[in-house]
């Protein structure tokens, strides 16, 4: 038996075929080969039309099954990972209303930011763990005052995966997880957020119906067996924003569990059994995919914009042409930990959420001409990343992140042996490689709802773990040395620019 995920991005549409019995990926295919468009009607904004995502599903799911020759009545559920804080509208007919807003979208910001001061920082952090800020609720309360002829159309507001969800079932539901990303679930009250609902008077009929995030949420409709090659009365089983998913496809899903990315920028998402909230907002907290009303699981979501991103700066601006990151790796290796002395603030790409949304810029600093060559300044960038992912995992743990194992994907900046030996002897934990994705990990997790799997933990446990990397006790001086320059620096900037 065989189960499908989705991963929705705004970028492509990717999706995986897996065995469920075995964990084996068939195939992963996506679409379109080059990016989706994205429309942006005024600077800040940024929309996407839905019926682009579930045209891509239709041709992913036709890929998967022309590759692998595998009959559409042995799909027994799909599941669907997204991305998350998006917007979208339909009617009662489930037409879509106008092009979802999506997550880079900036618009509501003011709008949440009102809200966030109306309710109160502390009721509103205690009850919903974070600011409406920019987040699908602040989105739908500016369509309700810039667009009402929109809003009075809507009969459902969702977020993108609850769209995708209604195209294959034909019913429009969401779940708790994705009410809380949009900031309209009271983590107290273990209800819907009356309080950000109330103040924003915004119509809770308008807000779907809950379904579980693992489990039975529907089943697909004739219709959209025809448009997919699926089976009618195959169950949709999973729902989850890409954070979320990430972790999950990366086995964690229990707490002082952590999952990590290195790509353009950077992402940490940790599991706690705690309500934990950030004060100064520097970092966000969801229900996770297994939380439930009896059961707090929080993810705690920390990004840094300014990982890969500098990586790949300093691999163009200062290497020689034709260099590759395994080149850079091993110029890294030619100098001791620390750079002798050098050090970098990875801060160059735009606001920092984790350093309260400041712009301190990247910096070089400590730079000695007589001393100083090309290897320090690619170890210094790298080390320079990995402190900041550092940085933000010290707050995390604050928050209740025991930080024990962190799991990630075996590509972006974790492929480098510097970084990751670096944050994994400064954090104590264990970094595991896996062999996964966001849509491998979406389809093990609906084989739940089809009991192709026992439960969560059974589904992704079974995943290939491809290396181990364990703390350096003996580099652990020197990199602890290395780690506070870094960090008063770090400190001075930030005071310099308050």
């Amino acid at each position: 038996m065989y189960s499908i995920g989705y991963d929705i991005g705004s970028s492509s549409v990717k999706a995986a075929l897996v065995e469920a019995a075995t964990g084996k990926v068939l195939a992963r295919v996506q679409a379109p080969e080059e990016e989706m468009d994205m429309d942006a009607p005024e600077s800040g904004w940024a929309e996407q039309d839905p019926e682009l995502w579930y045209r891509y599903v239709v041709e992913t799911t036709q890929k998967l099954l022309a590759r692998t020759q595998v009959q559409s009545d042995q799909i027994k559920a799909v599941g669907i990972g997204y991305q998350m804080h998006g917007l979208v509208l339909v009617d009662k007919n489930h037409e879509v209303v106008r092009p979802s807003i999506i997550w880079c979208d900036g618009r509501a910001v003011d709008t949440g930011h009102r809200a966030f001061k109306a309710i109160g920082a502390d009721e509103c952090l205690s009850h919903c763990l974070n600011s409406p800020g920019n987040f699908t609720a602040a989105k739908l309360k500016w369509v309700a005052d810039n667009e009402p002829d929109n809003y009075a159309r809507t009969a459902h507001a969702m977020l993108p995966g609850d769209y995708i969800a209604l195209r294959l079932g034909g019913e429009p539901t969401t779940t708790i997880t994705g009410l809380s990303e949009g900031v309209l679930w009271d983590f107290k009250e273990k209800q819907r957020a009356d309080l950000v609902i109330e103040q924003m008077q915004l119509d809770r009929d308008k807000l779907c119906k809950v379904v579980p995030a693992v489990g039975m949420q529907g089943t697909v409709t004739e219709k959209a067996a025809a448009e997919t090659g699926l089976t009618a009365g195959t169950i949709i089983g999973y729902r989850a924003g890409d954070q979320p998913n990430n972790a999950m496809s990366l086995n964690v899903i229990r707490p002082g569990e952590v999952a990590a990315t290195g790509g353009t920028s950077g992402v940490v998402y940790g599991v706690t059994d705690r309500m934990a909230f950030d004060p100064d907002q520097r970092v966000n907290s969801f229900a996770h995919v297994n939380y439930t009303e009896d059961s707090n699981r929080i993810g705690i979501l920390l990004c840094i914009n300014g990982t890969g991103i500098a990586h790949r700066w300093i691999r163009q601006q200062v290497c020689s042409p034709g260099t590759t990151y395994e080149n850079m790796e091993l110029l890294a290796a030619e100098v001791p930990i620390g750079s002798d002395g050098l050090h970098f603030l990875p801060f160059g790409n735009g606001p920092e959420r984790m350093l309260q949304n400041r712009e301190v810029g990247a910096r070089l600093l400590g730079l000695d001409f007589n001393r100083h060559e090309r290897a320090h300044l690619v170890r210094a960038a790298i080390e320079g990343v990995a402190f900041a992912f550092v940085y933000g995992m010290k707050i995390m743990k604050d928050l209740g992140v025991e930080l024990s194992t962190i799991r990630v994907g075996n590509d972006n900046m974790f492929q480098s042996e510097v970084f990751a030996f670096t944050i994994s002897t400064l954090t104590g934990a264990t970094i595991e490689i896996h062999n996964t994705n966001g849509a491998v990990g979406a389809a093990l997790a609906a084989g739940v709802a089809a009991s192709m799997s026992a439960d969560l933990d059974a589904a992704v446990g079974q995943q290939e773990v491809l290396g181990r990397i364990e703390p350096r006790e003996a580099d652990k001086p020197a990199l602890e040395a290395a780690y506070a320059r870094w960090e008063t620096s770090l400190r001075n900037a930030l005071a310099a620019n308050r």
